[in-house]
């Protein structure tokens, strides 16, 4: 699994920093050149990130003139009020077996009803008999004393400790276990238990994060903030949680209405349906939702009607509403808190925000990456656009599938035209001629815990040729090369085969900055053919290629009957002047979906008053209010302040910017970017002693953050200390040599302090890593034709016309060079 943002795949966290991929989100101001002349040309990164990414800013404004194609909000005249039925609240699975024994023995033996359990005799897999895990650096020691287990490892002083376990977590193919402490956190052990047969490979101790040394100060420890149950694990482990956070005394009091993920965690809380039940005729004939929270009844008098002659089969009755997918995909999605009651309502974007197909979650062409569980895979499949739903595949009671192997998929695609060595290309009945191994290939998570893909897609080796990404063929015939594996199903199957999903070009190109992304991405998001979540992946990303041309995109997004599309292009929004952003997201603020209403809030919560009117001003202020209670719901987490610190320098409100930005880094002592944010407003205000000062704090909690080093070195480039910039700086780009930004402003330095020849190779090593960056071409071309090298500036100045066809500073570079220019 490596470092992924949960501690142990239950969860979804919003982004903390990785020890591996450092990651600061940009600064609040990023001005670095303006003090001393040594330094002048850095204003060539000014150029860069300002001018060819932001060049349309000089165009005539539009933005008071905009308006947003946002969906109508209905409304009718007031009418009488029925009156109020009283709260629905949980009754629990005794009550609900009553009467629904048959559903309840299927749960009981479910991995559900074993999510989460009390440490004793009968629920602990794991072997306490005195033995040991020694691994990366770690011992565990395991033991029994009584009805009590214990492991005696290193506690949160870096010291070995007996600790009690209080909870078996999970059940298989691996168990792990709790440990309570006295703040009433209770958190994850790294040390967790095999629970698969021995032939399998399991009844054994093993480490979640196999060959990397963690310690007490890093925040993937046991005892530390990413591995703490009552945020990353509680509310998919058990039923109605209430975390009960005390964000002043930084304790919880964290309950359920049941240990284990029961009825109520589904259907949501019972006592109407009880009261429903318990009714007359007349009562039960006016309900027709039989009291019940969630009405899981989308499959109801549907059924699936085959066609013989293509093998695949059409819904009898389209699918009106999405309750159960999204009710699945509270826990079985990778995605943020925005609600302080992370219930399921029926409406995942009611109470989360899910993540798209992003880059470090998901490959480009959607397969999945990093542990994304199944909702945002499945949204990419054809399955999904039909109309399938997880309960056609999946008992919803025992949680396993309805049939085994291919009978699974038989059960709706015929198996004449399907099942057959012509199709699958493999001898009948061997591992390659499974439905799965095709379509649904696995990935380990948590070590040992194969994920199937639900995107359910066409193996496509030739996307493995193109652009790197994986193909189910190689699970087997890895050997043979993936031009193997493609020119074989072409020949079986033609070269038009292509399957469902045709976005990796546009999501790759966006991920690189290649030549014209931003019309790919356009293309896509405009694609009614393409799956909702790459479209709306494809909005988000034009945060990276803002110009008038993507605005009349964004307004189409922000008007779609999806809320996916809707916020998405709220992201986007983000990267756009005030004049713009702020009329285009106004009619959102009051959007029926509280994941839209909480994105408006965060792009109209730094738009100035002179930019709307007072209507527009009423709707950012409740919008704004709506994103702080957003923050609020999750303030056990620093990312929560640090969001709210970066809205209140945007707002100006840098008294509460500095109280938020302290706050998370009380949480979270190494958390790097509220650092360097904090470091860049006290420069921007003037305060430069108190920004160095802030910086050298960080490299103490973090020595050797690149993000650390890197402002280190900008700092001191603001105190006229040019050569001791210069070595905090070369560190920044040794420690993350990918950075396109670090090696340019390192390129820059050294050429600014006369080490040109050395200055144009770091910059050329780095563009090998970052062939389309526009700041590395734009430095080398100058650079190149400084040294006396016109043809190669030009070569480079080409390449920048290409990547940025619309600046007219990257034009007027080509053109001074004796390029051809386009138009």
């Amino acid at each position: 699994m490596g470092r992924s943002k949960r501690s142990h795949g239950k969860r979804s966290s919003k982004a903390t920093p990785s020890r591996r991929t450092p990651h600061a989100p940009s600064p609040v101001s990023s001005s670095p050149g303006s003090h001393g002349r040594w330094w002048a040309p850095f204003g060539i990164g000014l150029l860069v990130l300002l001018v060819l990414g932001a060049w349309w800013l000089r165009q005539p404004s539009q933005g008071a003139s905009i308006s947003t194609g946002g969906p109508a909000i209905a409304t009718s005249a007031p009418v009488a009020a029925a009156p109020a039925a009283p709260p629905a609240h949980y009754v629990g699975a005794g009550a609900c077996s009553t009467c629904h024994r048959k559903e309840a023995d299927a749960w009981r033996q479910s991995h559900h009803a074993q999510a989460m359990q009390v440490a004793n005799a009968t629920n602990i897999e794991g072997r306490f008999d005195g033995g040991s895990l020694k691994q990366d650096g770690s011992v565990a020691r395991f033991s029994r004393r009584g009805d009590t287990y214990l492991v005696k490892t290193d506690g949160p002083d870096g010291k070995p400790g007996d600790f009690e376990i209080k909870y078996a977590f999970g059940v298989y193919p691996l168990q792990q276990y709790l440990v309570a402490f006295p703040d009433g956190r209770l958190q994850a052990l790294r040390a967790a238990w095999d629970a698969r047969p021995v032939v399998a490979g399991g009844q054994r101790w093993f480490n979640l994060y196999p060959g990397e040394r963690i310690d007490v100060h890093d925040v993937l420890h046991w005892t530390r903030l990413n591995q703490n149950w009552n945020y990353m694990c509680a509310d998919c482990h058990s039923t109605h949680v209430q975390r009960n956070y005390d964000a002043v005394a930084n304790t919880f009091k964290t309950s359920w209405s049941e240990i284990n993920v029961a009825c109520e965690a589904c259907h949501g809380p019972g006592s109407r349906h009880l009261a429903w039940a318990a009714g007359d005729t007349t009562r039960k004939q006016r309900d027709a939702s039989m009291g019940l929270a969630i009405a899981l009844d989308e499959r109801k008098g549907a059924h699936w009607i085959p066609n013989p002659a293509s093998g695949n089969p059409a819904r009898s009755a389209p699918l009106a509403t999405h309750r159960e997918v999204e009710t699945c995909a509270v826990c079985h999605s990778r995605r943020n808190i925005i609600a302080a009651d992370t219930a399921p309502t029926g409406r995942l974007m009611d109470t989360h925000d899910p993540v798209l197909l992003t880059d470090g979650r998901y490959y480009a062409d959607g397969q999945q990456l990093d542990e994304v569980y199944i909702y945002g895979s499945f949204l990419q499949s054809r399955m999904y656009a039909k109309g399938v739903t997880c309960s056609d595949c999946h008992d919803p009671h025992t949680a396993k599938t309805r049939a085994e192997g291919n009978a699974l998929c038989e059960s709706c695609h015929t198996p004449a035209v399907y099942d057959t060595a012509a199709h699958h290309m493999h001898k009948d009945g061997s591992p390659g001629s499974q439905c799965v191994a095709c379509h649904m290939p696995s990935k380990n998570y948590m070590v040992i815990n194969a994920r199937p893909d639900h995107s359910i897609r066409v193996p496509r080796p030739d996307l493995t040729v193109k652009y790197g990404v994986p193909n189910a063929c190689a699970s087997c015939h890895a050997d043979k090369g993936a031009q193997w594996a493609a020119d074989a199903i072409e020949k079986a199957h033609g070269p038009e085969r292509k399957g469902y999903q045709h976005f990796v070009d546009a999501l790759d190109a966006s991920r690189h900055g290649k030549p014209g992304a931003a019309d790919l991405l356009t293309a896509l998001a405009g694609d009614a053919g393409s799956p909702t979540i790459a479209r709306a992946t494809a909005v988000s990303e034009l945060q990276h290629y803002p110009s008038p041309t993507a605005v009349s995109t964004l307004k189409m997004a922000l008007g779609d009957v999806d809320p996916l599309m809707r916020a998405a292009a709220l992201d986007a929004l983000t990267a756009f002047p005030p004049e713009v952003r702020g009329p285009l997201a106004a009619p959102l603020a009051d959007d029926p979906v509280l994941d839209v209403r909480v994105k408006a809030g965060r792009v109209l919560a730094g738009v100035p008053d002179s930019q709307l009117d007072a209507g527009q001003r009423a709707a950012r202020d409740r919008a704004f209010a709506t994103y702080v209670q957003a923050q609020q719901a999750i303030a056990d987490r620093p990312e929560s302040h640090f969001d709210l610190g970066l809205v209140y320098v945007e707002r100006g409100d840098m008294a509460s910017a500095e109280q938020a930005f302290r706050h998370a880094l009380r949480l979270q002592p190494d958390f790097v970017p509220a650092y360097v944010n904090l470091a860049d407003m006290y420069r921007a205000m003037g305060r430069e002693q108190e920004a160095s000062q802030v910086i050298d704090e960080g490299l103490a909690a973090a020595p050797g953050n690149a993000n650390l080093l890197h402002a280190k070195g900008l700092s001191l480039v603001r105190q006229n200390r040019q050569q001791d910039a210069l070595e905090w700086l070369a560190r920044a780009h040794q420690a993350a040599p990918g950075n396109a930004r670090f090696a340019y402003v390192y390129g820059v330095a050294l050429n600014s302090a006369g080490q040109g020849g050395q200055a144009r190779t770091v910059l050329a090593d780095a563009l090998q890593r970052s062939p389309y960056d526009p700041s590395l071409l734009f430095a080398l071309a100058g650079f190149e034709r400084d040294a006396g090298d016109t043809q190669k500036a030009r070569e480079y100045a080409e390449r920048l016309v290409a990547v940025a066809p619309r600046s007219g500073e990257a034009q007027q570079l080509l053109q001074s060079l004796g390029g051809a220019t386009r138009q």
